[in-house]
């Protein structure tokens, strides 16, 4: 018996230490805050990027990485303290992947990162050299010049009227992110984080109070040994009460709105899961990371050649998917799904629970109508607008009398 205690004993000792290693491998994998902040600093201590955020980063050490809340080594996202504010610290360790489909990122080059522009560039040639990028990847815009006179204003991070080359090689790294171009294009809107400084390709944005959905997060190893069925369930348990889940689902009913055929294009909501939306004390809704949110324009000219043999090789992030064409072995460039769809597919379990039973049935009804939402759809555009401006009127009906509201 002892021997059997012993032997169990010793085994429970075994599987926890090795959990605890992988675990321990795994975070030192994801979390490589220190390398980033190395790479960055170095640059800007010999006078190739600067920003908003450089000096405190760098210099004055008032900008700090606290708890690490990367999901890929190459996307690094960690808690920052920057003086007296809480923001969110967002940096790249790999080149930004062009849309890439699933394929790893080549490992980071710096060299060509911070390599534009050049020496003698001219501001007028860095505005030109912008103009093109957004053309590329936004299409013909009426209004590309007002973007870019918005972000030589964001690029001049000091302040004193002019953007230096430092200055500029850092915003032009930025620039290659479709979350940056997102955040700088929406920052009047309500469920955009704020951006708050940049050091060469690192960002810094508002902090979100709960960073998900749901409003729960617990610690890893407690996750390890929770069963996905059992999570969902509990999910549901530690919602806020439905009036304040109606409000945040408004929120992204108007992000919807922001993103479908804005100022500057449509913009493509390619993983709509609840880990990627967050909410403050208020119950605003407010997105955690838009970085699988892309030009359709974009989004198009990358997928028109690549070769597929079935509709599961034309599939961006989880949720962006066009069709195969059989007969050419391409794929399609439409995207069968439009955001609105997806968004409430993500919200028809999360709004129907504790639904009020005077509207539970046409909200769902209205949700079902939402989800059938069709791109190639007859007359897509206008039914897009009724559905999404009937979920919203139904929702806030219900809650404009009371405090939530």
């Amino acid at each position: 018996m002892r021997m059997k205690y012993l032997f169990i004993s010793w085994l429970v000792v075994f599987i926890g230490s090795w959990v605890m290693y992988v675990q321990y491998s795994t975070y030192t994998e994801l979390c490589r805050g220190h390398d980033c902040r190395k790479i960055i600093c170095d640059k800007y201590k010999t006078g190739v990027i600067d920003g908003s955020a450089c000096s405190s980063l760098c210099a004055k050490e008032t900008l700090y990485f606290g708890k690490c809340l990367s999901t890929k080594p190459n996307n690094q996202m960690y808690l920052g303290i920057w003086g007296n504010l809480q923001g969110v610290i967002k940096c790249q360790m790999e080149e930004a992947a062009q849309l890439d489909f699933g394929t790893d990122p080549e490992p980071r080059k710096e060299i060509v990162l911070f390599d534009k522009p050049t020496r003698g560039t001219t501001v007028e040639k860095f505005k030109e050299m912008v103009y093109g990028l957004f053309k590329a990847k936004l299409g013909e815009q009426g209004n590309l010049s007002e973007l870019v006179n918005l972000i030589l204003s964001f690029a001049d991070g000091n302040k004193d009227g002019r953007v230096s080359l430092p200055e500029a090689k850092s915003a032009w790294a930025l620039l290659q992110l479709d979350e940056f171009l997102l955040m700088v294009i929406l920052q009047d809107k309500e469920h955009t984080p704020k951006l708050m400084g940049f050091c060469g390709d690192l960002y810094v944005t508002e902090r979100v109070e709960y960073t998900s959905l749901y409003g729960i997060s617990l610690p890893w190893i407690i996750e390890l040994f929770i069963p996905s069925g059992f999570r969902s369930s509990m999910d549901q348990w530690f919602t806020p009460s439905w009036p304040r889940k109606a409000k945040i689902a408004i929120g992204l009913l108007e992000f919807v709105e922001d993103v479908f055929h804005g100022p500057y294009g449509n913009f493509l909501m390619c993983d709509t899961s609840a880990k990627n939306l967050g909410y403050n004390d208020k119950y605003d809704l407010k997105m955690m990371d838009m970085r699988k949110i892309v030009p359709e324009m974009n989004l198009k000219e990358i997928i028109k050649d690549r070769q597929c043999e079935s509709d599961l090789d034309c599939i961006y992030g989880t949720d962006c998917r066009t069709l195969c064409d059989q007969s050419k072995m391409r794929c399609t460039t439409e995207v069968i799904q439009p955001n609105l769809a997806k968004a409430c597919q993500l919200l028809k379990d999360y709004l129907l629970r504790g639904a009020p039973s005077d509207i539970h049935e046409e909200l769902e009804k209205q949700l079902y109508l939402c989800i059938a939402l069709k791109v190639t759809a007859n007359q897509m555009e206008m039914e897009h607008s009724l559905i999404l401006n009937n979920l919203k009127t139904l929702l806030w009906k219900k809650i404009s009398h009371t405090n939530d509201s």
